[in-house]
């Protein structure tokens, strides 16, 4: 952590300079309302030495725990060479290449990782890149409303979306007047119905999301949902996991003319669990629209000596020469993310990713089957799922899960606080990364507690 040299002292002359009374008066045009207050739960000052004890103690709580939470967030295996590649100095320490012609290797990376973007979205261009996977839907729908010659700024939003990539595409949009229309789900499919879409036929939208997988696991039925939309003259934006790209329809092929925008969270390659981030978004979009993509775009060239050379092609980002026909103000593009990313996908390859995405299936599938033999738990939803689906139990989930965080297992995220009508239901997930006798031992424990009289399966 950075050292900080200055006393008392010299706080009190530098504030005497600016002639201000105090550091709290440096922030009085924040009204009260606004203000956290106290921080109960940060101890009181520390020395270094109890810092460093403090936070070895906290990191070791992230230990020793086998999750079965997705929700948007998942655990995968990250090869060595990945994050050992990522931290050299020539990538850990490089910044954004305002320069361009003196960061040809940063450049070149990220036009891999575009070229790779592009190759799992079925896609004509790809950015590099956004901030998460939630601020990446917030651009894509700012985006679709900016490609509307008639400014409409109505998006038909499926409750199947994630609940907080909603809520926070509502916190960036609202006060440009975009209002995001609740399309809601089939409960037995826990899906889109495309019958249902008729009903929003005759209000005038920008653009209509589609989730591949959606927040519950389930796929969507992609195609004619894109067809719908393209038959009432809106935009597709597709909200995908990269990872299910491997062994799904990409969104550039989805219905006759496929997904005009692509944006999602770039986690699952690469990027490892670490209390909350960093993460890194992605988007994508067929050529025309490319000008009113956020973020940068490398582009590949030649010199004048016919060698090759990478540029930042496009960069419509506030600080550039584009500053008032900015179509982002995004600080931000998580550049070292994409960099472990693209390591990641390099070393793994189409073939590897494709094998990690359809052992991820078939775990979830063995989960499934061995939990659902468990009297008091059944699936909710009916619909064909990637890696993670909803499960009823019929008893308190948030006392489960408690319980099984006691035995070293994270056993699912609880929907009732996004979803009321799914009380006592849970999102289970299995990567690759969970073995037959953690799965085992996942469905021992859970039916010790919802139905202990029930004889274990073998």
């Amino acid at each position: 952590m950075p050292y900080i040299p200055h006393t008392e002292d010299d706080i009190a002359a530098m504030l005497a300079t600016i002639g201000v009374g105090s550091i709290d008066d440096l922030f009085d045009e924040i009204p009260a309302a606004l203000r956290c207050g106290n921080l109960t739960k940060i101890p009181p000052s520390l020395t270094e030495m109890e810092i460093g004890q403090l936070m070895r103690q906290r990191a070791t709580q992230d230990n020793g725990m086998t999750c079965f939470i997705g929700a948007g967030a998942y655990e995968h295996h990250i090869p060595a060479a990945v994050w050992e590649i990522a931290t050299r100095g020539e990538f850990y320490s490089a910044y954004t290449p305002y320069q361009a012609e003196a960061s040809q290797g940063t450049l070149q990376l990220l036009y891999e990782f575009q070229t790779m973007m592009a190759n799992l979205t079925g896609m004509e261009a790809a950015n590099a890149s956004l901030y998460d996977g939630a601020s990446a839907l917030a651009e894509a729908v700012l985006m679709a409303v900016r490609l509307t010659k008639s400014k409409v700024k109505r998006i038909l939003m499926p409750t199947t979306v994630h609940p907080i990539y909603r809520r926070v595409v509502h916190t960036i949009v609202k006060n440009q007047g975009i209002k995001l229309i609740d399309i809601p789900y089939n409960t037995e499919l826990g899906t889109i119905s495309p019958t249902t879409l008729t009903n929003y036929a005759k209000i005038e939208s920008a653009a209509l999301v589609i989730p591949q997988p959606n927040f519950f696991g389930s796929l969507e039925a992609v195609d004619e949902l894109t067809d719908w939309a393209h038959a009432q003259g809106i935009l597709v934006i597709a909200v995908v996991n990269p990872l299910a790209l491997a062994v799904l329809s990409p969104p550039g092929e989805w219905g006759t003319k496929g997904a005009d925008i692509v944006c999602g969270e770039g986690q699952p390659l690469g990027i490892p669990l670490s209390a909350g981030g960093p993460y890194f978004g992605f988007m994508c979009c067929k050529k025309a629209y490319v000008r009113q993509m956020p973020g940068r775009i490398i582009g590949r060239t030649v010199d004048s000596n016919g060698k090759t050379g990478y540029t930042l092609t496009l960069q419509a980002r506030e600080q550039h020469i584009r500053r008032s026909k900015a179509t982002s103000n995004i600080c931000t593009n998580q550049g070292l993310i994409a960099t472990a990313a693209t390591i990641h996908t390099a070393i793994l390859g189409a073939k590897g990713l494709e094998r990690v995405a359809s052992v991820c299936h078939a775990n979830t599938t063995k989960l499934i089957e061995k939990l659902t033999t468990i009297v008091g738990i059944n699936r909710v939803f009916n619909g064909p799922y990637f890696h993670e689906a909803v499960l009823h139990l019929e008893k308190p989930v948030n006392q489960v899960l408690r319980d099984l965080a006691t035995h070293n297992i994270l056993g699912g995220y609880s929907l009732a606080e996004f979803y009321p009508q799914l009380e006592n239901c849970i999102l289970v997930c299995a990567t690759e990364m969970r073995t037959v006798a953690e799965i085992d031992n996942y469905a021992v424990r859970l039916q010790d507690m919802v139905a202990p009289n029930q004889a274990h399966s073998g």
